[in-house]
């Protein structure tokens, strides 16, 4: 008998470390899927705020449906991910109350045999019994069995009554749980119906303002190309002094002026491994943004036939932001061109880091400079409200894709 409840209780036991494991799982998953849903929330709370606070001002159709554009990618993103929360709360709800069945059907089994041993116990209380159980041995070895036997079985009907204990707690727990889920799950429903009605709304103005641009398409693709033509003129100037950078440390270290990298001194060497070793952990350029525009080439999102080149990221701010380096470095250059803002060219060994569309700088060529210093301030262009920062990363005169070497960019 204590052999065969000894097996039930392994079996049990297995049951309870599986459920355990499944659990876990799911709920690391489910707060990932929540992670990730509280930044889309901050995101959609900072496009309104930096791109739809000041709606009345004078801001183009052009900009205003990219920004739109932006919106309905991240509030859909949302949705989604607000779905496969409640799908997988669905599926946890259901585990939860195939493992309620199971811990009832185990409290009434336990119940039952608790049940019965207290019944078996009841008839044979007496002491005298027991003596004569142990008395009745024919031998030493019998008589140590038999007192073996009655310990055991006393034992276990302490762990059985712990067990009913441990099971009808975990049964409350597991039913709490439950009435948690499914209040969570509700509450993700409510939230979703709300954004799908608000997505659709921001559509509904999408196609009022693509209509209204399709009149005037070779207009909107002509400012397309300008604003392309000056990204690309000063894209154009960082790579000419990077290039100038990499012939005078050459020059300087007395080799061929023809080699394409950098002959770096022993401190620059060190610094350039310290920004290696922090990629993807470098701070934002600026303290609070949204990424409105990605790195590489891209199709434009309202006239298809103009192709985006963006050797950075574009990120929208808050009026009068300072922007901030990402990493120590020393200022190569302030570059200012006769059309369009001054930008920051900070060198870190053999890379460098590009703040571009400055309405104000606070540093100049030769300054030191450390991780989080400011070094200016955002444009703010006075007609449309709009405030962006355009940031790039080069591996002396390659670009690099800033969002792999920023912080959950």
């Amino acid at each position: 008998m204590i052999k065969t409840l000894f097996s039930y209780k392994l079996i049990i036991v297995f049951f309870c470390l599986i459920s355990s494991v499944s659990v876990f799982s799911q709920s690391k998953k489910q707060q990932e899927l929540e992670n990730r849903r509280q930044e889309l929330r901050k995101e959609i709370e900072q496009i309104n705020s930096m791109l739809f606070k000041n709606k009345s001002k004078a801001k183009s159709q052009l900009s205003l449906i990219e920004d739109l554009n932006h919106k309905i990618n991240v509030r859909s993103n949302l949705i989604k991910v607000t779905n496969q929360q409640a799908n997988l709360l669905t599926r946890e709800i259901g585990v939860n109350q195939r493992e309620i069945t199971q811990l009832r059907e185990d409290l009434e089994v336990l119940k039952k045999d608790y049940a019965e041993m207290i019944v078996h116990s009841y008839k044979s209380r007496s002491e005298q019994s027991r003596v004569m159980f142990l008395l009745s041995s024919t031998n030493f070895q019998q008589a140590y069995k038999r007192l073996q036997y009655i310990t055991q079985y006393t034992n276990y009907q302490k762990e059985q009554a712990a067990n009913i204990k441990h099971k009808t707690e975990a049964l409350k727990i597991a039913n709490t749980n439950l009435i948690k889920q499914k209040a969570d799950k509700q509450e993700l429903i409510k939230e979703n119906s709300i954004a799908q009605a608000q997505l659709e709304l921001e559509r509904k103005e999408q196609r009022a303002l693509m209509a209204s641009i399709q009149k005037d398409l070779n207009s909107y693709a002509s400012q397309i190309r300008q604003k392309q033509e000056e990204a690309d003129r000063i894209d154009r100037e960082i790579e000419k002094l990077i290039r100038e950078a990499i012939v005078k440390s050459n020059k300087k270290a007395g080799k061929s002026t023809e080699t394409r990298g950098f002959a770096l001194t022993p401190e620059a060497k060190n610094l350039a491994a310290n920004f290696v070793s922090n990629k993807g952990k470098l701070p934002w350029p600026v303290q609070k943004g949204v990424v409105t525009l990605r790195y590489g080439d891209q199709p434009h999102p309202i006239v298809k036939t103009a192709t985006i080149h963006s050797n950075g990221v574009r990120i929208a701010t808050s009026p009068g932001a300072e922007v901030r380096s990402v990493f120590n470095g020393e200022v190569y250059a302030i570059i200012v061109q006769k059309k369009g803002n001054p930008t920051v060219l900070v060198q870190h060994g053999n890379y460098f880091t590009a703040y571009k569309n400055l309405s104000k700088v606070y540093v100049k060529k030769g300054d030191k400079v450390t991780t989080n210093q400011v070094i200016g301030q955002v444009f703010t262009n006075s007609s449309s409200g709009d405030t962006t920062l355009s940031f790039s990363i080069f591996k002396e005169s390659a670009t690099q894709d800033p969002s792999v070497w920023l912080y959950k960019m």
